[in-house]
């Protein structure tokens, strides 16, 4: 059965990125909100099963809103707002996950396990 996972991790401090919001879209439709745990995981696959399609995606993490609520100190324009990840299911019967490493400048993403 297919899935869909991410997990966000804050290089800045070393950390998982608790409570950072986030949205899962297929084209223009919004199929998802959700905010990770504190493991920096949102609990439950954002898609499975029959859900998960073969398409294209995007993921948007509330990046300068999660290290605004941390107490980082932030120029009055971010230089990262929100992360965007768009990327495609070829398979809809794998496991796809989604990793977003972030600081206030910088990210990095690969297809996980």
């Amino acid at each position: 059965m297919g899935k869909l996972t991410t997990h966000v991790l804050d290089t800045a401090n070393g950390c998982p990125a608790k409570g950072m919001a986030l949205c899962l879209y297929r084209g223009s439709k919004l199929l998802l909100k959700a905010k990770t745990d504190a493991d920096g995981r949102v609990a439950a696959p954002l898609l499975e099963g029959g859900a998960l399609k073969a398409g294209k995606y995007r993921l948007e993490f509330g990046v300068s809103a999660y290290f605004k609520a941390s107490g980082a100190k932030l120029p009055k324009t971010p230089f990262l707002d929100v992360v965007t990840i768009d990327f495609g299911i070829a398979d809809a019967k794998a496991h796809y996950h989604v990793p977003l490493l972030v600081s206030p400048y910088g990210y990095s993403t690969y297809r996980g396990s």
